[in-house]
């Protein structure tokens, strides 16, 4: 396992950025009849959480492990509270800035695969949101999306009242992050647009992977976008089963979602 921590200026962010990198490139013993070492290597994106950064799967969980058993790259961009999503000012492109410059970055610079079949996308709660949302925004690049806990808030927003008290974040932010809360539920910031646009054109679907705990406070509206998979006809697999909202939780729904995206594995 190589570590990697690396900045570079976003043109879609109008500064410098911070991102951290696990590679299994420098295994230091032959792998035998490891099939994940007989195919291209795949490469992952991570997002973290809300009041999150790019190091905190690194800190969580096994990612050389995890890297070194599936022949997988990890590359975990620092997307703020962003729920990475475009906004209309200078500076705040996170759709654009997760799911095409940084991709396009980190194949140029480490020398990756640029096909579709190797490049997955994964996050918890808020990046689980926005691997939901990245995933079906750029279809023409990821294959393969691993949504845990997913922060699926968006028909939450037109409760929301402007002296709420909310003990995650107030009225403001989520006016900026989210736009129009009149709007939200029908605009490209709502993922169930996006993938229904995906059905009813035909066009390529990422596969999906989800994942919530049956104690965590976000299981309902995880269900909830199941049950809207399952009307439009767009294919998902759900696993639920006893957890938090925690990184117990997540670095086991990781390495299932990658024997789910790798080996075709679904353990229940």
């Amino acid at each position: 396992m190589s570590f990697f921590n690396g900045t570079f200026f976003s043109t879609s962010l109008s500064r410098p950025v911070h991102f951290t990198a696990v590679l299994s490139n420098d295994i230091p013993w032959p792998m035998g009849d490891n099939p994940h070492f007989k195919r291209p290597t795949k490469n992952v994106y991570l997002l973290h959480g809300y009041s999150g950064c790019d190091t905190d799967w690194f800190t969580n969980a096994p990612l050389g492990d995890l890297a070194n058993r599936f022949n997988v790259n990890f590359f975990m961009p620092n997307g703020d509270n962003s729920f990475y999503l475009n906004q209309p000012q200078t500076g705040f492109k996170y759709q654009d800035y997760v799911g095409k410059e940084f991709v396009e970055y980190t194949r140029k610079t480490f020398g990756l695969s640029d096909k579709r079949e190797d490049t997955f996308i994964g996050g918890l709660s808020m990046g689980g949101f926005g691997t939901l949302h990245t995933a079906l925004a750029f279809p023409e690049t990821f294959s393969k999306a691993l949504a845990l806990s997913s922060a699926l808030i968006v028909h939450g927003m037109k409760n929301i009242a402007k002296d709420d008290t909310n003990v995650m974040a107030n009225y403001e932010y989520y006016a900026h992050t989210f736009g129009d809360f009149e709007k939200l539920e029908e605009s490209d910031n709502n993922p169930e647009v996006l993938a229904k646009r995906l059905v009813d054109t035909g066009a390529e679907k990422p596969e999906i992977y989800m994942a919530c705990g049956t104690e965590d406070f976000l299981i309902e509206p995880n269900r909830a976008m199941k049950a809207y998979f399952d009307s439009i006809g767009y294919p998902a697999t759900f696993f639920t089963g006893p957890g938090i909202h925690d990184f117990v939780f997540w670095r086991a729904q990781l390495e299932r979602g990658l024997e789910w995206a790798l080996e075709g594995k679904h353990r229940d």
